[in-house]
């Protein structure tokens, strides 16, 4: 909010589309700030391990306030006038890749898309050389890579905020999403039980790294061999413990969704894995999510998939009953990108009440 009131008065907009900027200011909203103590402009997002439970829950905040001003109110709000992203993609991207470039236009800015075949990333041209050459033509960059790693190096070596879009151990802008889903199916966050049936995977670690900060429990059931990072394990044992929930790990499914108020599964072959599908198949025999599944979760069970999402991993009469919040998740990406994107690139303050986590 502050970053365009500035705007206004420095380039003189305001004058050249011949709107007082009182009226402006009026029309769009751009009044007072909410006051808030969380301050996350010119930061990255790499894991949400890194974010405190407040943290999260502002970008919450912030996503909800957008999505209800422009979506439902059908304000107009160019906070990112002005900017530019970079938008890195070494793997293929539905959702990912519309939320981000179609959310970072309704705000104004532009977004460029790149893929492994338009740029030198690690390859003929170093992450350091990239992420400074970048950092002087864009104002943040989102990437979707294979290795963790990468995306550190990327953001050691910018002077932009950088977004992790996806990795091979993180997936913070999916979680994001399915949080404020459940948080606009439940009305709040804290007490809920997540059921986790499948790969023990990057998303998988997200939520471990961030459930337990809104007081969320946490049940997972992986086939052996496909169980989550021991050092993920770890941390995850060490919040339950600092903010007093559970977390139960076993390898039997209706174990894991007994008494859930969430079923969330994911795809149980990752781009890169291709060539251990038929292992992976044989192992997973016995986790699809079915209603027998749900039979033995708490009533009023909904259920959640990233997607895209294999019949294997879910049958269609969960996923298309009205238990299923999947298509509401995969919009909720578009709002929760865009509230990220805001919150590390202006002094936007939400409007909107913040909402019960």
């Amino acid at each position: 909010m502050l970053f365009n009131f500035r705007f206004l008065c420095r380039a003189g907009n305001a004058k050249k589309i011949n709107i007082p900027l009182q009226q402006y200011v009026r029309r769009y909203g751009f009044g007072q700030p909410t006051e808030t103590p969380v301050q996350l402009k010119g930061g990255d997002l790499l894991t949400l391990q890194n974010y405190t439970a407040d943290e999260i829950k502002y970008l919450l905040w912030v996503a909800s306030d957008l999505k209800e001003r422009i979506k439902h109110k059908q304000e107009y709000l160019p906070l990112l006038q002005g900017k530019s992203l970079t938008m890195i993609f070494e793997k293929k991207s539905t959702r990912t890749r519309l939320s981000t470039e179609t959310g970072f236009a309704v705000l104004g800015g532009y977004p460029s898309f790149l893929t492994a075949h338009d740029i030198h990333l690690g390859t003929n041209e170093s992450i350091t050389d990239t992420a400074r050459v970048l950092s002087s033509m864009a104002d943040a960059i989102l990437a979707r890579v294979y290795k963790q790693t990468d995306l550190e190096l990327l953001a050691q070596e910018a002077s932009i905020p950088v977004i992790n879009g996806l990795s091979d151990s993180d997936h913070p802008v999916q979680i994001l999403a399915d949080y404020l889903t459940l948080q606009e199916h439940y009305g709040s966050l804290k007490g809920l039980t997540l059921s986790w049936i499948g790969d023990g995977n990057n998303v998988l670690n997200s939520i471990m790294m961030s459930a337990s900060k809104f007081g969320m429990n946490l049940q997972v059931a992986t086939p052996k061999g496909f169980e989550p990072d021991p050092t993920i394990t770890k941390i995850a044992e060490e919040y339950s413990i600092k903010y007093g929930t559970k977390l139960f790990l076993t390898t039997d499914p209706l174990e894991a969704a007994c008494g859930a108020n969430v079923l969330i599964t994911d795809t149980w072959i990752s781009m890169g894995q291709e060539e251990e599908k038929q292992e992976r198949l044989k192992a997973f025999q016995g986790y699809q999510i079915t209603m027998q599944t749900g039979k033995v979760a708490s009533p009023g069970w909904t259920f959640l998939h990233c997607l895209p999402r294999k019949p294997q991993e879910v049958d269609d009469e969960v996923f298309y009953s009205p238990q299923s919040l999947v298509f509401q998740e995969a919009e909720n990406r578009k709002w929760t990108i865009m509230g990220v994107m805001v919150s590390l690139l202006t002094d936007y303050s939400p409007q909107l009440q913040r909402p019960v986590f």
